[in-house]
This record gives structure tokens, sequence and C-alpha cells, in this order.
């Protein structure tokens, strides 16, 4: 058992839509990012997506509605749902995802981090 100081794990990330594990728990990762500018549409077609905001405002592109997140707020993506994640100034967040989770979801592009190859931290 360890605890882990958010704040000092999200100094050590220094580049946008990168996620690090933080830790793991009954088959899920704890997920930390810096975001800044707009990913992808993509979905998650087994797995529902939890966006915690630490810091900033995090707004989720749905094609019919954009919803803003912000600071001490979450909301969970559904599988199955097109989505794309729209950071106008940098957010901090963390992510709650099952171990296998591919951030681009059913998409593979430059953007595209293999589960099994995402750094711990």
């Amino acid at each position: 058992m360890k605890k882990v100081n958010i704040a000092e794990k999200l100094k050590l990330i220094n580049d946008h839509w990168h996620p690090r594990a933080a830790g793991e728990l009954n088959g899920q990762q704890v997920r930390l990012a810096k975001l800044k500018g707009e990913f992808v549409f993509h979905k998650h077609d087994n797995e529902d997506e939890m966006f915690l905001v630490i810091k900033g405002t995090l707004k989720i592109d749905f094609k019919d509605k954009i919803i803003d997140v912000n600071e001490g707020e979450f909301i969970i993506v559904p599988k199955g749902v097109t989505h794309k994640p729209i950071a106008e100034e940098e957010v901090h967040v963390m992510l709650f995802v099952p171990e296998s989770n591919i951030n681009t979801g059913n998409l593979k592009n430059e953007l595209t981090l293999e589960a099994e190859s995402l750094e711990k931290i």
C-alpha cells in the first residue's frame, strides 16, 4: 500500500494527450494526463471511460452536444459513445479505465498508446 500525491505525479508529465498509469485496482487503471488542444473523435466499444478534471475545463464533444466538465467534476462516457475531448487551455485529468483501454479507442493513429506500453509513474 502506498499513497499517491496527484500534484507530484502531474509535475512529471511534460506533454499532452499521453496518459500515464498512476495506480491499478480491480482490473482498472488510474491514469493521469495533461491535455491541450483537440483530440480525435473516437469510441470505446467495450469499456466506459471516466474523466475527472483536476485543473481547468475539459469539453467533451458528442457531435450533437458539447459538455463542459470543470475542476472537481467528472463525466463517464459510456462504451460505444463517440466523443472528442477538447482542452482550450491546459487541463489536468485523472482517468479511470480498464487496464486494456487504448486511448484512441477504435482508431489507430499517431496519438494511439497501446495499453501494454503505457508508462507508469
